[in-house]
């Protein structure tokens, strides 16, 4: 099956991938994003700029849309600071408007066969309570404030009504080259390994208590998303989704600072929300010595740092509580690519620094 596609959010960390690997299986793909997504160029598609908080920006887009098939929904709006906005009633109000904008006018003008919405795996309630461990996708639903079940409860109602199918894809900690996003740890790490260089010290980790965890290379993610747009198994079905492995941060961080050309040395325990932004400056000096894109950390950063100190656990001296997901269900279903972890950071450190978003490895 090959059809059009609309990708909400294509400028994303999932958007852009999934656009990539739907273009890569031949279907036709239209791509929408506030801006033109950079990771696409070169590539035969067509952008769409659309504003999903404007309504009637949506309803007169959607006239244009009516060859449109299948839509992977990928588009978030996240508040400055990022962690405090997961429970605050404005964010969860606009991304549960934001896919009312697309959905309602879009379902009216195009035949649509199938809907793909990310989730993620504060569905399991995490934030609020230790997680069932596996976290399963038929269990109980927890109870929170989240934008998800605005979402979900709205496109399990649009679809029995309009006649397309859906499917639900929950991924770990995401992995992935795009800069300036809300939550892409790469370009931290090495925005991070490169000030400490410049500054003559080690790479130590600046985290916290060590834990275990799990993650996801956005492209397993992305062809994830083409499978389900396909297979009969994904209909009307919610999935898990993580590389297939767990890792611990101190185990992965050698293979990094090889990769980025640093030494390790002891824990360095710092906020790097704090802590990148004030070295600015040093980071022009880097960006002018190696001859890099000229972009502000700001625009380099997006919310990243603030996930960052969420996922290094900074400030905190005992392990969080373990966060891991079952993924039987969607490897039972048909989908069984893995994907190794630290080979997936070092490759997309690999491409920032090729990107010249990161200087070289030295």
């Amino acid at each position: 099956m090959q059809g059009t596609v609309l990708i909400a959010g294509a400028s994303g960390l999932v958007g852009s991938a999934a656009a990539i690997a739907f273009m890569d299986a031949g279907w036709d793909v239209i791509a929408l994003s506030r801006r033109q997504p950079e990771l696409l160029e070169g590539r035969s598609y067509r952008h769409l700029a659309l504003d999903l908080q404007d309504p009637a920006a949506c309803k007169a887009a959607a006239g244009k849309l009516s060859n449109v098939t299948h839509v992977v929904y990928t588009a978030v709006y996240e508040l400055p600071g990022l962690i405090a906005g997961w429970s605050d009633p404005q964010q969860i109000e606009t991304n549960g408007q934001m896919i009312r904008n697309l959905m309602e006018p879009l379902s009216a003008a195009a035949s649509l066969q199938h809907v793909t919405l990310l989730q993620g795996t504060k569905a399991y309630g995490a934030m609020v309570a230790p997680m069932r461990i596996p976290a399963r996708e038929d269990q109980p639903r927890v109870v929170h404030p989240n934008f998800y079940w605005l979402q979900e409860d709205y496109l399990r109602e649009k679809s029995a009504a309009a006649g397309f199918t859906f499917t639900i894809l929950r991924p770990q900690l995401i992995v992935g080259p795009n800069h300036g996003v809300v939550m892409n740890l790469p370009p931290v790490i090495g925005i991070y390994a490169a000030i400490r260089r410049a500054e003559g010290q080690p790479f130590g980790f600046p985290g916290g208590a060590d834990w275990v965890w799990e993650a996801v290379d956005t492209r397993l993610v992305a062809n994830a998303c083409v499978w389900a747009a396909e297979a009969p198994a994904a209909a009307g079905e919610t999935f898990n989704l993580t590389n297939g492995e767990v890792f611990s941060w101190r185990d992965m961080w050698p293979a990094m600072a090889a990769t980025l050309g640093m030494q390790t040395g002891p824990d360095a325990p710092v906020s790097l929300a704090e802590y990148l932004p004030a070295k600015e400056p040093v980071w022009r000096q880097i960006v002018k010595q190696h001859g890099l894109r000229d972009i502000a950390m700001a625009d380099l950063l997006g919310e990243s740092h603030y996930y960052a100190d969420m996922c290094f656990s900074y400030g905190q001296t005992e392990p969080p509580a373990p966060t891991y997901v079952s993924t039987i269900k969607i490897k039972q279903a048909g989908f069984t690519e893995t994907c190794n972890t630290e080979e997936s950071f070092c490759f997309w450190l690999q491409d920032l620094m090729a990107r010249k978003i990161l200087p070289p490895a030295g």
